[in-house]
């Protein structure tokens, strides 16, 4: 199967799992706007091989990217993907069927079309959301990126050996047969080939032993070679003495020919002769090791060699480390057959068969071979000498036969040797692996005539492993063509399709296999095949396949010994590898980051940046490129410099700066944020580095990209922002005439924290935690003035202890959208909570502004009027009059100091708890430290000691956002700063406070005084010790991308979507019945929960799939129950903060695996997972939604609702506009002003019509409002007119919602005074149906999203059921328990979203469903 067969599927597969499939896509009267730039509301619909999937998401998240990638590029000379786009626009408003839904899964994916008439059609949302990698337990995250050492490093020779000097020792007395020997007739009388008796005898044991000596040079030309013809005892001591003194700690072979001498003695003694050759003198073993020492390895070829192993092993069980040093892993015996035989003697055997085995494998593996094939009557040995070509020529018969010889005996060894056994003789030494492939060969063919080889360490049989089959058969086809090489010296070489099957055997393999099944063991010959030119593509491929399997696969591949072979591929400049290589690099190095190394001393880094440079590459694959190059520079100097030296900067900003460009069709996430990530490694700590990246104007760039759509690219920007914060460079050093460098240093600072400032409100905990990060960096290196402005604003005043904490308020530019240079000074001074605070008027805020948090520094307001003065030179003051001893200290404006500071306690108190234990972090290193006291009222799970400062979910109490940086009341623990107070502090104040004198927390005394011994110090004690800065996650984070597989669908893939299918179905079936129901008998009960909450339940939820309800109270708990088998599944709480207060309980993704949006009062927005199991509860992600209040606004009393269809929540409350959040962004989509001075009290988003929202405001007006028009409001009217008897504001609206159908301006709203109005808006009419339902004690309306039904709540424990029509349905005033008691004051009302099923809340903590039938479908 081709690789790009693999890629298109792997397309449709990837891209139907995306969930961005859209079923119909809706039009409305607002389709005039489908042109400006929200128009990706309107979806584009492509069809990949019959897979429906919406593609408009622009820059979609690159999770599933890779696989486009290779598809399109790494393939790209075997199969492109096919990619048929066609452009479907559908206006259904006025047909008469609308196609309702499509497949969500793979293979066919045929569109299941219902005809439904339009108005009553049911529209499942197919979009996805915080479903990608990052959600993936945010809060507990412990990624690691490439590994240094510990199981990858074992594929690792951990050290390479070389065999410096071969000693050949020949004891052949030829002419003279030993005495224990009886010779048959003919008997095998070669040695190395020669026959000893066709020559003098002194000259054939000399041509013996130089033959000998070039046979073994074939395997390691390099090695001294010493020949020792029929020595004495003395002549081998002396020689091996030599041979390991210059050999120093290099290996020794020593070769043993010992066919004139007896057999070795039962001791382990082997013979050789006195000087007159009259004698055969013993040597035992155990003086030959004492000579040789170790490294060793001994070739023993005479009859019974096994007794000299025996003999060995013996040696070293009873002295395992002798006076030479011996381990018994430093030696290696080879020996040609066991103790109790004999060689053979057969004479289609030379006398040296163990030697020819050896050092001349396939001469004798062909001769062995001819005499069994069927070509035995064509071939003779004469022939078998005579083949052309060298050994090293692969492209000759020769050449092929050793290539092919190689692999097979490689293979052999692979797949039966345990894995280190394999690495230390088959990858340690060059000649050490020879020798023993050939040994396999000996042991195959000496088993024949009954003699079996034995080794030292022992090796398993291999003597009839089926690889041998394989190696019968090629040489079998090789030689067919010998008899026509031969005769025509101009016949070709046709190569053997040995290597051809044998990846097609892997190709198999990699269709079927997995890490559970046995590895392919094909593995070493794909190694093998990369040496040649016209496999090796198709060899990396598959390759590349097999390494996407995953990390066991990474391993598994360097084990065997691919890591060279791939490292000299990239001398090669041929194009078509290059993708593929880049790939196969990415997969090692995510796996293995001590490459790095060898990477840079063979230059590789430059091959990497020469393709990042590439514009012919996909950008997919460019930025595999960049993470090659990341993990070159992470950490690694000589990389660092390497990089720097080949310009990989100005490489990877100029593509930054492309990807920036409009109309640029190169973006693509992936690769933005590598770029980010490589430049951020490759100037950490790098002072030059930083110096160059400033030089070239980086901060701007990577400015721009803090509001790109993907949170990783924004994270990775603020990371590579961060950086390039010289955390040893300490701005309050004394000036000299010759810090010019230092002068635009700080201005260049200045520029990143401006820019870094600006995503302090970012919706994502991504990018937030980069945040406090790089803020940390810039909180180390500007400790001493950060610390000045906070201690000048914690100073507590005469008379005004509990007051002095100071307070911020926001100043917003009245454009609108603020740009980064717009930065507010100091501004002037205001009581806390005084009239002249300084508020937003206008809301239109940006995701990325940072004056949406606190960003005025107010000081500390005294009790005399007369000090509220504004005076922006008394900060100068405060720092200079001798608080800060330094001349010239060099600083930033003081007015940025106060916004870092403001920024960093907004982290603090942030709705995540990781990131909020960073704030705290951060804060610690300026000196404001939080002290946990004792809540004003008991909350549940409290229990947290007072002074703990720890990252665990109960230290965050009293963090509450606010405008403040702290506040005293209500029990709120306190960010203490560490200065002593001025005059004696009351009481009450201390119980909050505490004083701690160092980064470690220690507490210390200290004595009482004007100033802070800490500030006037050269430096915080600790505050050099760098590992005390929190550590960045997103480079660790985002290697594990790479780790995983990149090619294939994951596994869980076809689950996914055959569960997604029978939802689909499920919904549709119960659609179907709510929409031909009058649910005029919705009074049944069918349950009761009391909740057992202690201010009631205020908020209620149905599950789509299954007998769950959730609910919440004011305190936020949250809990989950059965209501078929009345059994609590679980009960958590929201948060720890004292501030609680429950706006709004959503499902996202309801028809997969949902997640549960929580909106608290105070416009924080938590989503979990895994929510129905106890205790195993997950944050997906947390943000605050809300950031600028209405000038006088108390609370934020946000109002929430969520549209899955468009993938948006939004969120208003006491704000003079609807904040519009894109949770797949996890960004603020827009601020869309409310036209009105009042604020909204009930907000409801169509589940049809993406972008479009109804709102409800206090003064009893309704607004509609879509995102798609210019300025928002679509129409205005004001149903619930003000009346005499209604006094006290009760027209504010309590309920509001989209009536069910396509229709979208038919309204449903209610207010607090009792009526319910039906409008249609787009008329802009009165209300053209009334129901006075509650007299002024309305407080809950719900409307079915299928069905004709709502339903209204009153204070009067009663719940009104009506149609659409007007016409009341039904009453429900009791329980469903055995006295029928009266329901509580109705709190909330929820309906199911597919069944007609009815949850209410009451304020006596019971929850009530109810029923249209008795048992409800499942």
């Amino acid at each position: 199967m081709a690789l790009g067969d693999l890629m298109e599927s792997r397309f449709s597969h990837s891209q139907s799992q995306s969930s961005m499939v859209a079923a119909a896509v809706v039009s409305n009267h607002l389709d005039r706007y489908s042109n400006s730039h929200h128009s990706n509301l309107s979806p584009t619909v492509v069809v990949v091989q019959d897979v429906v999937v919406d593609v408009n998401r622009d820059r979609d998240s690159s999770s599933d990217s890779v696989a486009d990638s290779v598809a399109n590029s790494v393939a790209n000379s075997v199969a492109g993907v096919q990619r048929r786009e066609n452009h479907i626009n559908r206006d259904v408003e006025d047909s008469e069927t609308v196609a309702s839904t499509t497949s969500y899964g793979v293979g066919n994916g045929n569109a299941v079309v219902s005809g439904v008439p339009a108005t009553s059609m049911a529209y499942l949302p197919q979009s996805l959301v915080l479903a990608e990698l990052r959600h993936e337990a945010f809060e507990a995250r412990t990624s690691s990126g490439p590994a240094e050492s510990g199981l990858v490093s074992k594929w690792r020779p951990k050290d390479r050996m070389k065999t410096g000097y071969v000693a050949v020792v020949l004891c052949l007395n030829i002419s003279v047969d030993p005495p224990d020997v009886i010779k048959i007739s003919p008997c095998a009388r070669m040695e190395c080939w020669i026959d000893p008796f066709s020559m003098a005898p002194q000259k054939a044991i000399d041509t013996i032993a130089k033959t000998l000596i070039s046979q073994y040079e074939r395997w390691q030309p390099k090695a001294r070679y010493k020949p020792l013809p029929d020595p004495t005892v003395e002549d081998v001591k002396k020689l091996c003495t030599g041979c390991r003194k210059n050999s120093k700690s290099e290996r020794v072979l020593f070769h043993y020919n010992g066919h004139g001498v007896p057999k070795p003695t039962a001791n382990g003694e082997i013979w050789f002769f006195n000087k007159s050759y009259t004698q055969y003198i013993p040597l035992p073993i155990s003086d030959l090791d004492s000579w040789l020492k170790t490294p060793s390895i001994y070739v023993f070829d005479c009859s019974a060699a096994g007794m000299i192993v025996n003999a060995f092993i013996e040696l070293q069980d009873w002295n395992p480390s002798s006076s030479s040093g011996t381990s018994p892993r430093d030696c290696i015996l080879l020996a040609a057959c066991e103790a109790h035989e004999t060689l053979p003697q057969s004479h289609e055997f030379p006398a040296d068969v163990f030697t020819s085995c050896l050092t001349t494998p396939i001469k004798i593996a062909l001769r062995w071979f001819c005499t069994r094939s069927l070509l035995h009557e064509s071939l003779d040995y004469s022939l078998i000498d005579r083949i052309p070509g060298r050994q090293t020529d692969r492209k000759t018969l020769l050449g092929e036969l050793n290539w092919i010889f190689t692999a097979v005996t490689d293979t052999i060894a692979w797949n039966v040797l345990p894995h280190d056994l394999f690495q230390r003789l088959f990858r340690q030494d060059l000649l050490v692996a020879s020798l023993f492939r050939n040994f396999l060969l000996a042991e195959r063919i000496m088993r024949s005539a009954n003699c079996s080889p034995v080794s030292y360490p022992m090796l398993p049989p291999t003597h009839q492993h089926h690889m041998w089959d394989a190696w019968d058969m090629a040489a079998e086809i090789c030689l067919s063509q010998l008899p026509t090489l031969l005769e025509d010296p101009n016949a070709e070489f046709q190569p053997s399709p040995f290597f051809t099957e044998q990846l097609t055997a892997f190709e198999v393999w990699l269709d079927h296999g997995s890490e559970h099944k046995k590895p392919p063991e094909q593995l070493p010959i794909v190694l093998q095949v990369l040496l040649s030119q016209c496999h090796r593509f198709r060899a990396l491929v598959l390759l590349g396949r097999f390494l996407d399997m995953g990390p066991w696969a990474v391993d598994l591949a360097l084990s065997v010994g691919i890591f060279p072979y791939v490292l000299k591929l990239l001398q090669t400049t041929t194009p078509e590898l290059r993708q593929i290589l880049v790939f196969i690099w990415t997969k090692i190095l995510a796996l293995d980051k001590s490459c790095q190394v060898d990477l840079v001393k063979d230059g590789g880094h430059t091959y990497f940046i020469r393709f990042l440079d590439s514009v012919e590459a996909y950008p997919e694959q460019r930025a595999m490129a960049a993470f090659v190059l990341t993990v070159i520079v992470d950490g690694h100097r000589k990389g660092q410099e390497a990089c720097i030296e080949a310009d990989l900067i100005h490489v990877c900003l100029k593509h930054l700066h492309g990807g920036l460009a409009p109309n640029d069709t190169q973006t693509e996430p992936l690769f933005l944020q590598w770029l980010c990530l490589c430049l951020g490694k490759l100037w950490e700590d790098f002072t030059e580095a930083q110096i160059i990246g400033l030089q070239a104007n980086a901060p701007t760039v990577f400015s721009l990209l803090l509001s790109e759509p993907q949170p990783e690219v924004r994270a990775s920007a603020v990371f590579a922002l961060g950086t390039l914060l010289d955390v040893g460079f300490d701005s309050s050093r004394d000036v000299g005439d010759d810090d010019r460098d230092d002068d635009e240093k700080v201005v260049a600072e200045i520029s990143i924290v401006k820019s870094l400032l600006n995503v302090v409100s970012d919706g994502s905990p991504l990018v937030r935690a980069e945040l406090a990060v790089a803020l940390a960096r810039f909180a180390f290196g500007h400790n001493r003035h950060l610390k000045s402005i906070a201690a000048t604003y914690w100073k507590p005043q005469p008379n005004s202890v509990l007051s002095s904490l100071p307070s911020f308020t926001v100043r917003t530019s009245v454009s609108g959208y603020t740009t980064p240079n717009q930065y507010s000074q100091i501004g002037p001074l205001s009581r806390v909570g005084g009239d002249n605070q300084s508020a937003a008027r206008d809301g239109r805020v940006s995701s990325s502004s940072l004056l949406t948090a606190s960003s005025i520094m107010h000081g500390s307001p005294l009790s005399d009027d007369s000090s509220q003065h504004s005076d922006p030179g008394m900060l100068n003051d405060c720092i200079t009059n001798g608080v800060v001893n330094h001349a010239k200290p060099r600083q930033l404006d003081n007015g940025l100091y106060s916004q870092c500071v403001s920024a960093m306690c907004t982290l603090a108190k942030d709705s995540s708890p990781r990131i909020s234990g960073l704030g705290r972090r951060v804060l610690s290193i300026i000196g404001i430290e939080q002290v946990v006291t004792k809540s004003a009222k008991p909350t549940t799970n409290s229990g947290v000691r007072v002074g703990e400062s720890s990252i665990t979910s109960n230290s965050l109490a009293g963090l509450a956002r606010s405008s403040s940086w702290f506040d005293m009341n209500g029990g709120h623990p306190s960010l203490t700063f560490r200065t002593p107070p001025v005059s004696p502090p009351r009481p009450s104040y201390l119980t909050g406070m505490r004083r701690v004198c160092s980064l470690e927390f220690r507490p210390h005394l200290m004595d009482s005084g004007l100033a802070d011994p800490l500030l006037g110090s050269p430096g915080v004690p600790g505050s050099s010790d760098r590992s005390f800065l929190p550590q960045s996650t997103i480079y660790n984070w985002s290697c594990s991308h790479f780790s995983k597989p990149l090619l294939t669908a994951t596994d869980s893939a076809d689950e996914i979507a055959a569960k997604r299918e029978e939802r689909e179905k499920l919904a549709f079936k119960h659609i179907t019945k709510c929409q031909r129901s009058s649910g005029s008998n919705l009074h049944n009960p069918i349950a009761r929960w009391d909740t057992k909450f202690d201010t009631g339940a205020k908020q209620a939820l149905l599950q789509p799939f299954s007998p769950i309800v959730v609910a919440a109270e004011e305190g936020e708990c949250i809990r989950i129950w059965n209501y078929e088998e009345a059994t609590l599944l679980n009960s958590f709480n929201n948060h720890e903060y004292p501030n609680k207060g429950i706006s709004k309980l959503c499902l996202v993704n309801e028809l997969d695996d949902s997640l549960l949006l929580v909106a608290s009062s105070d416009g924080n927005v938590r989503v979990w997972k895994d929510y129905i199991s106890r205790g195993k509860q997950k944050l997906v992600t947390a943000f605050s939604s809300i950031h600028v209040l209405r000038s006088g606004a108390r609370s934020v009393s946000a109002v929430v609702d969520w549209q899955q269809q468009a993938g948006y929540m939004y969120a208003s409350g006491e704000i003079s506009s609807t904040m519009v959040w894109d949770l797949d962004k996890e960004q603020l989509l827009s601020s869309i002003p409310l036209a009105s001075d009042c604020s909204i009290s009930a907000l409801a988003a169509s589940q049809v019509h993406g972008g479009q929202y109804a709102a409800g405001f206090v003064d009893g007006s309704v607004r509609l409002y879509d995102i798609r028009t210019p300025d928002g409001l679509v129409c205005v009217t004001r149903p619930h007119t003000l009346r005499l008897e209604r006094t006290g504001g009760i027209e504010r609206v309590v309920g509001i919602g989209f009536q069910p159908g396509l229709d979208p301006a038919k309204i449903v709203s209610a207010s607090q005074a009792g009526d319910i109005q039906f409008l249609d808006i787009r008329n802009q009419r009165e209300a053209y149906l009334t129901i006075d339902a509650h007299r002024g004690s309305l407080t809950a309306l719900a409307i079915h999203r299928h069905a004709p039904l709502i339903a209204s709540g009153s204070a009067k424990q009663l719940i009104k059921v009506f149609n659409l029509e007007g016409e009341q349905l039904g009453t429900i005033r009791y329980s469903p328990t055995f006295m029928a008691q009266k329901i509580g004051p109705v709190s909330c009302l929820a309906f199911h979203p597919y069944q007609i099923l009815l949850a209410a809340g009451s304020a006596d903590a019971c929850v009530s469903i109810y029923a249209d039938e008795i048992s409800p479908p499942r």
